[in-house]
């Protein structure tokens, strides 16, 4: 991934941050007829490993799992926020009209060897601890003994996990850290003027990470 310096993030703590905050990964492997790519929801833990772990599952009829055994190196993306912005919401258009459009967004790219896990009582571990993740919001969460045992097994029984340790990781948060404060303010308003959801998770980002 190119990263120019004024939108690099290094620091581990906010990489997890938004990996969890945004769980939902592209994870890109080899097979034979060349690049694959699934969307998994995968759970962080960082007290495993370096940069962290982590942990997912995938259908045992996905040919996802037999790839990984053979070449089990993979790129796992995350996807932030994002949204396009217009020149019309910088103010230097209105001084000099040297401005164009672009898009603004954030991604974590980890990096590692997944293994296949085949084990029932990891398994039934990783799958609380992803619904926990998640469940955690509502008021009344749910859990996997909320469902009769026999139909949680049978499930079980469809799907293998995988588990990959971070080797390492990088951060992209483009947030027009590269315009002037006036501009910038004039994105973040611009994308709040809009009231839809998306824009305004990038809105907020932008204030916290130039600091509006």
């Amino acid at each position: 991934m190119y990263i120019p310096e004024h939108f690099s993030e290094s620091n581990t703590d906010a990489l997890h941050g938004l990996i969890r905050a945004y769980p939902l990964a592209t994870l890109v492997s080899i097979s034979e007829e060349g690049f694959n790519a699934n969307h998994i929801p995968l759970h962080l833990d960082v007290a495993n490993g370096a940069h962290g772990t982590l942990s997912g599952h995938i259908a045992r009829s996905n040919p996802l799992w037999k790839d990984i055994a053979a070449n089990n190196q993979v790129l796992v993306i995350f996807h932030g926020p994002h949204a396009y912005v217009t020149p019309s919401w910088y103010a230097s258009k209105a001084q000099t009209g040297m401005v164009v459009p672009t898009w603004n967004y954030v991604a974590v790219h980890a990096h590692g060897r997944v293994k296949v896990i085949e084990d029932k009582e990891w398994l039934r571990a990783h799958l609380s601890l992803l619904t926990a993740d998640q469940e955690t919001k509502f008021k009344q969460p749910w859990q996997l003994e909320d469902a009769p045992a026999d139909f949680i097994d049978k499930l079980m029984r469809a799907v293998v996990g995988i588990e990959m340790e971070i080797a390492h990781m990088a951060g992209k948060l483009k947030a027009s850290q590269n315009q002037s404060v006036e501009n910038q303010l004039g994105v973040v308003f611009g994308l709040r003027e809009s009231n839809m959801h998306e824009q305004c998770r990038m809105a907020a980002m932008m204030e916290r990470i130039n600091h509006l």
